[in-house]
């Protein structure tokens, strides 16, 4: 994005924050509450929706639940690495690696 552009949009995005009577440390704290919520989730849509796994069960939650499906599906990795390990396939082995007719053993 070339300097101009960016000018713009941030001298836009300062008149709209005037116009609603936002502060830039109100907007600051705001998205640092947003971001512990989102490390809070324990569980996590394909849509995006999230839930800590505390209270009552979230509609989404509810739904998939009764159609059959597990809460585990829609559980988040505690790290990066634990997901990578969940979802570990090794195709070394496999002679159709890369096509249709690859196998994954667990």
């Amino acid at each position: 994005m070339d300097e101009r552009k960016r000018e713009s949009i941030v001298s836009y995005l300062r008149r709209r924050m005037d116009e609603f009577g936002i502060s830039p440390e109100a907007l600051a704290e705001s998205i640092a509450q947003d971001q512990l919520a989102v490390k809070a989730a324990r569980y996590r849509s394909a849509t995006g929706q999230s839930w800590d796994g505390k209270g009552e069960a979230p509609q989404w939650v509810q739904q998939a639940i009764s159609a059959g499906q597990s809460l585990e599906h829609f559980a988040i990795a505690a790290t990066p690495v634990e997901a990578k390990e969940a979802h570990a396939v090794d195709w070394r082995n496999d002679p159709f690696a890369g096509t249709r007719l690859a196998t994954v053993r667990a």
